[in-house]
């Protein structure tokens, strides 16, 4: 159960695989048991340090004012203490912010940044940006997080054979403390890297949902300007780890061993008869939720303070 303390604020994090460093950063509301459709494919080549973010998972909550930056910083300290000097980044919608802002902190330190469904500024300068932080932020407000959360994973799944996503979406988001989600969702809205772009070193991919929340259009501009590889998944949705696991992993894969990119015509929205047979049974998601079970078990024999316990692995702990 391997935790990190920076100032004081516990960080949870796995490990897995070996080779060249790789941290994936997973989004709003989750954890890194999120990356279990990508571990399998990633670790063989990558050692995989996959961090709860601060607030997130079995990492503690932030103090009030936590920004974008303050992750990337906790980020930062915890790859200094494990003896990461030259890690690969790898992103998803608010976890590819924190990759951005940790590239742009030491920009010759990060040999390749891939971001997954992200933009440069989530300032509300689009009507959907308005939609998504204004309409989510009134019905966790009004409804609660477990409400919230059902309708959250029905807009990323709404296709009835997606409905284990479906499901596993809703357990997840509907376990984060209501003040965690707000707090860092507020964070993202305060946070924008447009005029620093110009200041990234990193060789860069973006992976692009068709259908995303937010303006493809402002997706393909970021990956200009930073001269990025860009990848555009048709019919995919925000979820595009879950939903489209076949051409994310490809890409991945491709772009952190130098190789050649998937074919355009593969860069599609996984679909019931080819969706990949990826099994969470032994996966983080299983490690993850065992590390939130021992957790509190610690807590209970009194070594935890009952307040620090947080659970964002949608997995169910052993009896």
């Amino acid at each position: 159960m391997p935790f990190f303390h920076d100032h004081g604020l516990r960080l949870h994090f796995l490990l897995r695989g070996s080779g060249p460093p790789t941290v994936l950063i997973h989004g709003l509301g989750s954890s890194a048991a999120d990356w279990a459709f990508q571990v399998p494919a990633l670790e063989p080549r990558s050692r995989l340090i996959l961090p709860d973010l601060p607030g997130c998972g079995l990492s503690a909550a932030p103090a009030a004012g936590f920004t974008v930056a303050d992750a990337a910083a906790s980020l930062w300290a915890l790859l200094d203490a494990h003896g990461v000097a030259q890690p690969n980044l790898v992103g998803f919608s608010l976890g590819g912010a924190v990759a951005i802002e940790m590239a742009l902190a030491r920009p010759e330190s990060v040999p390749r940044l891939a971001l997954i469904n992200t933009l440069a500024t989530y300032r509300i300068d689009h009507w959907t940006k308005w939609c998504k932080a204004r309409v989510d932020a009134a019905l966790v407000r009004a409804l609660g997080m477990r409400r919230t959360a059902t309708l959250i994973a029905a807009r990323l799944f709404p296709d009835a054979w997606q409905q284990p996503m479906r499901e596993r979406a809703e357990n997840v988001i509907g376990a984060v403390p209501a003040s965690t989600y707000l707090g860092m969702a507020a964070a993202l809205l305060r946070w924008t890297a447009i005029a620093r772009l110009g200041d990234l070193r990193s060789k860069t991919l973006v992976i692009a949902a068709e259908h995303d929340y937010t303006p493809l259009a402002e997706k393909k501009a970021m990956a200009a300007r930073l001269e990025a590889s860009l990848v555009v998944v048709r019919g995919s949705r925000h979820g595009t780890p879950f939903d489209s696991i076949a051409v994310t992993n490809a890409a991945l894969e491709a772009f952190l061993t130098d190789r050649g990119l998937p074919e355009p015509a593969l860069w599609r929205r996984d679909e019931p008869s080819s969706s990949p047979p990826v099994s969470l049974e032994n996966s983080i998601v299983d490690e993850h939720a065992a590390a939130a079970w021992a957790f509190a078990q610690t807590a209970k024999a009194g070594a935890i303070g009952a307040d620090e316990l947080q659970y964002g692995s949608g997995g169910s702990a052993p009896p």
